[in-house]
Order: structure tokens, then sequence, then C-alpha cells
């Protein structure tokens, strides 16, 4: 084959190549599909570079994934100049990211810990390890890896087909709902439009997955599985508990001796889920024994008639506009706690 033929050859396998990716990016976009990233690593890290602003410029926000949907960034936004920086990640323990910023000698700023309790006081190593991935891969970005998600997040920004849990083939197969056999452990599938990401990690559930009861249900379900896998492993024996309340301990008082604050926050759930919860994790035995324990303040949803009334479409998350009233009222409550007291006269509506 010569020279003219091969430019030809290149030129057709481009040409169809760009017309799959364009038709396949036009199709997603017929069916409603609207951009959001990848929460992955790479964005993650992203965001815990940020911890290293200014004390008066940002807030940072761990925990597991209520945090996330509840707390409506530009809401908050509308509220304060200060940063909110989310790292929060979903179905994972936050204490491995408690002790690395405790470990970290350059974080002095303000820090808000999303309690759920099932996940927060959780030992066993599937809630722990994507938090300890992360904050390795966080310590041990390379520059090509850098520059790669500066790329990435240009595309992201453009592309809906990007989606890779969406719209790879492993996430394509994964939407068949294919079952669990011996050996082989499918990890319950959860709709698309349950799970959108901006690019400062926050999720949010669509009004299309408000109004699909089917879906609802698919994740209700979905927390029912991993209730049942919780409960059928060992039972946390009391001396781990122990550990974990004297490890959050240590780990705050290392963030309070060099000048930062620290609240906890119990954000919403509801129904069958909640009650769950309360007979699981007592709040004597565990909420108000961390507030103890560690000396911090803490916001418990209960406890506020503005926060206490939010019926949570699946049990466990808010939906949108939900999450803008809470994201008000949580704002109302926290700027009123000792070292977060700034937040309200630092109001980007007046400055």
């Amino acid at each position: 084959m010569n020279e003219k033929s091969l430019f030809k050859s290149a030129i057709l396998t481009l040409v169809i190549v760009v017309t799959v990716v364009l038709s396949f990016e036009i199709y997603l976009r017929s069916k409603g599909v609207v951009i959001d990233y990848d929460d992955g690593a790479p964005l993650w890290s992203d965001k815990r570079a940020m911890v290293y602003e200014p004390s008066d410029k940002a807030i940072v926000f761990i925990g597991s994934s209520r945090i996330k949907y509840d707390l409506d960034q530009a809401t908050w936004n509308s509220l304060t100049a200060y940063h909110p920086i989310q790292l929060a990640i979903e179905g994972s323990c936050p204490r491995p990211i408690l002790e690395d910023l405790a470990n970290d000698p350059n974080f002095k700023g303000k820090l808000v810990i999303d309690v759920t309790e099932g996940l927060f006081f959780s030992m066993a190593p599937p809630n722990l390890e994507t938090a300890i991935e992360r904050i390795k891969y966080f310590h041990d970005r390379t520059p090509a890896q850098r520059v790669s998600f500066e790329l990435n997040r240009v595309l992201e920004s453009q592309f809906v087909f990007l989606n890779k849990d969406y719209f790879s083939l492993n996430a394509q197969l994964d939407g068949l709902g294919i079952q669990s056999r011996p050996g082989v452990f499918m990890m319950p599938y959860f709709p698309r439009n349950f799970s959108m990401v901006t690019f400062g990690r926050q999720h949010y559930m669509t009004d299309a997955f408000v109004a699909n009861t089917a879906e609802i249900n698919q994740v209700k379900s979905n927390w029912v599985f991993f209730a049942k896998m919780a409960r059928s492993g060992p039972p946390t024996p009391p001396q781990a508990y122990e550990a974990i309340f004297k490890s959050v301990k240590e780990n705050i008082n290392k963030i309070k001796a060099r000048g930062g604050e620290v609240v906890f926050v119990r954000t919403p759930s509801s129904g069958d889920y909640y009650k769950g919860e309360t007979m699981g994790f007592p709040r004597d035995k565990f909420w108000e024994r961390l507030l103890k324990e560690t000396a911090c303040q803490g916001i418990h949803f209960m406890d506020y008639p503005a926060m206490d009334h939010f019926d949570c479409p699946e049990f466990s998350h808010l939906k949108l506009s939900d999450a803008v009233l809470f994201t008000k009222s949580f704002f109302n409550e926290l700027s009123k706690q000792k070292g977060f007291t700034d937040l309200q006269s630092n109001n980007p509506k007046t400055n």
C-alpha cells in the first residue's frame, strides 16, 4: 500500500470515528443527558489540594454521600464568601480523611464532619479502602497525572459521553442487572439520574429520578442490600468502638492545636432507614458521646424544626429543592457555632 492509500485510509478512519462519537453524543443529548463529571481520585485530589486556602477563605467538608447531596453549593456560595471544599466520599468512612488532614501540618482551617453512623463507625475494609486509595493518589500524584486531569476536565465539560460510570462498556454491562452468583459479586446498580456530579463534587438527583417510582424503589432496595451485608458480617466488638472514639479525638485535637475549628453534623435520613439507624446506633451512645469525647459542637438535623421534617425520596438523601432549604438552615445554625461566626459576616452580598 502506497503513502497516498495510507493517507486516505487514515482520513476515512478518522471520519468514521468522529461520526460515531458525535452521533453518540447527539443521541445522549436528545435523551436529556447533561454534563456531569467522573468523581474519581483525580477530581477528589483536585479538591484536596484546596485545603491550604486561608482559613478565612474556605471551609472543608468530609463525610459520606449525604453531605454531598444535602449541601447545595450554589446556595452556600450565595450566603458566604467561604469556598466549600467537598472531600466527602459516597459509601465511605471519613475517618481516614480526618486522619490525613490531622497529620498535615499545613491544614489549619475550618472542618465540618458529616456523620452517617453506619459508615463513620465502620471498621469494615470495604468502607475504608476508597478513602485510603484517594489519599494515596493525592500524595503520589505525578505531573503527568495532573496534566491529564486538566485536559480531561475541559473535555468532560463539553461531552456527556465521557462519563465512564454510565457510558463505558463496563458500565453498560452493569446496567443490565446481572445477578451475583457464587464466586462472582455484582455491585447493585444505581440509576444515572440518581447520581449526577458537578465539578465541585456535589451530587444531586434529577427531577426525573424523583418522579420515577421504579428507580426510587431500586435505590431503596440497594440500601436494604447493603444493610443486610453489614448485618451478615461479624459484629463490631465494643473495644473497636473505643478505639474509634480515641483516634477521632486525637486527630481532632491535632487540628485544634494548630488553630483549626471542627463541627460535626448529622444530615437527614427518613422513614424506616432512619429508624434502623437509631436502633443500630443509639444517639446517646454514639452521636452524643462523639461530641463529648471530642469537645466539639454538633448540629443534628432532628434538633431543629427547619431541618427535622425532610422526607428523603429514597430514605437517605435530599432532593435538590430540599437541599437548597437544608443548606440555608444548616448555614444559619453553623454560623452560630464557636469559630464559625465569621461565615455570616463574610457574606458576599454585603461585601
